[in-house]
């Protein structure tokens, strides 16, 4: 085996995972969101999840990590392997199509974006500094 089947062969291992991670959040979604899976933290003021909302978040978790496999499986692939010019577009440009996907998911489970801080953490840190 040379270097670039196995590079190759560990992009399709890490593609894999990231496929598998969604297939199997999904899955286990599904049970947890029936018995009324809570997340630990819940902004201030909201009440209790709704199956619907619980499932969506539980699978937009999901979705989320095999994203962020599938974009380094990518990367693996694209950089060790066939790094052109026109490799490095393509990948750039899945990258930054699994990116958006990324925080938009993000904005939807969490209610924030990712740079933005928690409510409570912004909160308590305001509390603190007036006192």
């Amino acid at each position: 085996m040379d270097f670039r089947q196995i590079i190759e062969t560990v992009g399709q291992l890490v593609d894999f995972a990231g496929v598998a991670v969604m297939v199997i959040g999904a899955v286990v979604s599904l049970p947890l969101a029936i018995r009324g899976h809570q997340p630990r933290q819940l902004p201030p003021g909201t009440g209790k999840l709704s199956f619907y909302r619980s499932y969506r978040q539980l699978l937009g978790r999901s979705i989320l990590l095999g994203l962020e496999l599938l974009v380094a499986a990518d990367i693996i692939r694209t950089v060790a392997v066939t790094p052109t010019f026109v490799s490095v577009g393509v990948l750039a440009i899945i990258v930054l199509i699994r990116t958006f996907l990324s925080f938009s998911l993000e904005l939807e489970i969490t209610g924030r974006w990712p740079w933005q801080k928690e409510a409570s953490a912004a909160r308590s840190g305001s509390t603190a500094s007036a006192a």
